[in-house]
């Protein structure tokens, strides 16, 4: 399961990442954000419309905007966070 499959308030924990899909300074903005193996997540709002991007992350006390598709390249694990 990846991070864009989680129901709105659901928690999860990041169990990897495939930086491989994000440009380098996508995924160096993620990082410093704090979206890394170990995080722990929750999902606060999806948009309702197209692609239903932005999507918007709980990550400790910060909320996080991110696309979809980077969220596509987290896997999480359910119930962990």
């Amino acid at each position: 399961m990846t991070l864009d499959d989680l129901q709105r308030g659901q928690q999860a924990t990041i169990t990897s990442v495939d930086w491989s899909l994000l440009a380098p300074d996508e995924a160096k903005r993620l990082r410093a954000l704090g979206l890394d193996e170990g995080a722990e997540v929750a999902l606060a709002h999806a948009g309702v419309f197209g692609g239903r991007d932005p999507l918007a992350v709980v990550v400790g006390r910060m909320t996080v905007a991110m696309r979809r598709k980077h969220a596509r390249a987290m896997a999480v694990q359910v119930g962990q966070a």
